[in-house]
Parts: structure tokens; sequence; C-alpha cells
């Protein structure tokens, strides 16, 4: 995975809303989330989720035990200030790499991320992931990641990506996880490009 001063740099030269992968709101996240739930105490992380703007929505719709990890010190910095002290009191933001970052055993109960797994070109990285998903996702918790589909980018922020069928990429993960649903999105970005994206949602046994 690129180091850390890639996302850095990034964050501290273009607005949040300037990126490629900015969304207003992040719909069908959202609504994958909230499908899930089973309450608002519900243990939710976004991974990669920087300056996204999926934890004011969540937030805003009562869930109440949310984290927020990204590489990114500045990208976690737009979305605290974008957010205000109260509202950011209430999240955990968690800054590392997701490869490597020790997390607590079991202590999620939906895994989010639209923005980084795509970007493991490197197959002990990939390795090095999932792990991290078995690990702090709790027996029956739920798994949604996304990433660029097949007719998808080459590239994303300058660097390579790998792009996945829903199989593909359901495969990454293993037999631990029963693939329960798919869809494609079709991400319109902030220079008017629409990047097709596949996402994927799991859950681990």
């Amino acid at each position: 995975m690129e180091s850390k001063s890639h996302w850095e740099e990034v964050y501290r030269t273009k607005s949040s809303d300037a990126v490629s992968w900015y969304q207003p709101h992040a719909t069908l996240s959202l609504e994958l989330i909230r499908t899930v739930a089973t309450d608002n105490s519900a243990r939710i992380v976004d991974v990669g989720g920087g300056a996204s703007s999926l934890v004011d929505d969540l937030l805003a719709q009562g869930m109440t035990d949310l984290g927020v990890l990204d590489i990114s010190g500045a990208a976690l910095a737009v979305a605290r200030r974008r957010l205000g002290p109260e509202l950011a009191s209430r999240v955990r933001w968690l800054e590392g790499d997701i490869t490597t970052l020790a997390l607590e055993k079991a202590s999620i109960d939906i895994w989010h991320d639209r923005a980084v797994f795509h970007f493991l070109t490197d197959a002990a990285d990939r390795a090095a992931y999932v792990a991290q998903v078995r690990h702090a996702v709790r027996p029956g918790g739920h798994v949604i990641v996304a990433a660029f589909a097949p007719d998808g980018p080459l590239e994303c922020s300058g660097l390579p990506v790998v792009r996945y069928a829903p199989d593909a990429l359901h495969a990454q993960f293993g037999g631990a996880f029963e693939l329960l649903e798919h869809m494609q999105e079709d991400h319109h970005t902030p220079s008017g490009l629409v990047q097709h994206f596949v996402y994927c949602h799991c859950v681990m046994h």
C-alpha cells in the first residue's frame, strides 16, 4: 500500500469535495448500513472514511457507536471540522494503515469500506486486510466492501487499483464470508466522469 505521505498530501492540497471519490451523500452505503443495523447502537466502522460525509448522515439518523478509520490525519481533520466539536466528540477517529493497525477483537457489527480495498494491489496487503476483518468483526457481523468494477478506472489518485467483478471481490475474502447481495453503482465524479463500482455485502461466520 502506498505511504501515508501520499494521502496526507492529497488532503492538504485538494478540497475534500474536489477529489474524484467525493459524494455529497453516500446514499447506497447509508441504505446498506441502515438495512442491517439492528438498532442505533450497532458498532460501525467506516474504513478509509476520511473526509466522507457518511458519518454525518449516520449521526443524523441517530447512530451512537461510530468509528472512522483512515491513514490520513488530514482527511480525518476535515471531517472533524465539518461536524464541529460536539458531534465530532461522538465519533472514534482512528488514524492508521488498516493492514497493520491494532483493532479490538470482535468489536465491530458493521464494517464498511468504499475507499480502500481496490488500492491493495499486493496480495500480502489484501491478505492482511482480510485478516483484520476476521479479527475485528464479530461472528454474524456484516461486511460491506466496494471496489472499482471491471469497467472502472485503472487508477485513482495517481495510484494503480485492482478492479473486481462481484464473485472475484467475494473470493478475496473466502469461505468465512457469506455473500448476501451485490450491486453496482455509477459514481459521478466532481469533474463529470462516471466511474463504475461493485459493492459486496457479506455476513461473517
